[in-house]
């Protein structure tokens, strides 16, 4: 079975995919609103200077996510 890490652990250029979510509530749905749900490959194209945002690619669009948000995505590399 593949270990799951935290989405703010993914390094540039690598691929995942969402093994879930560990936020409820309005954080929870926001996340989700945005395509992060479990399943969804994601690949991460870049991050700020200072690491955080993270740039991410996944179902034809790109996304930033803040390492905050991040922190409740558990991807499978």
């Amino acid at each position: 079975m593949d270990e799951t890490i935290s989405l703010r652990r993914l390094g540039k250029g690598q691929n995942a995919v969402i093994a879930g979510i560990r936020a409820d509530g309005e954080m929870g749905r926001r996340i989700r609103d945005m395509g992060l749900i479990p399943g969804v490959e994601v690949q991460c194209v870049g991050r700020a200077p200072l690491y955080d945002p993270v740039a991410l690619r996944l179902l034809g669009f790109t996304l930033t996510l803040r390492n905050s948000e991040a922190d409740f995505i558990e991807v499978r590399v």
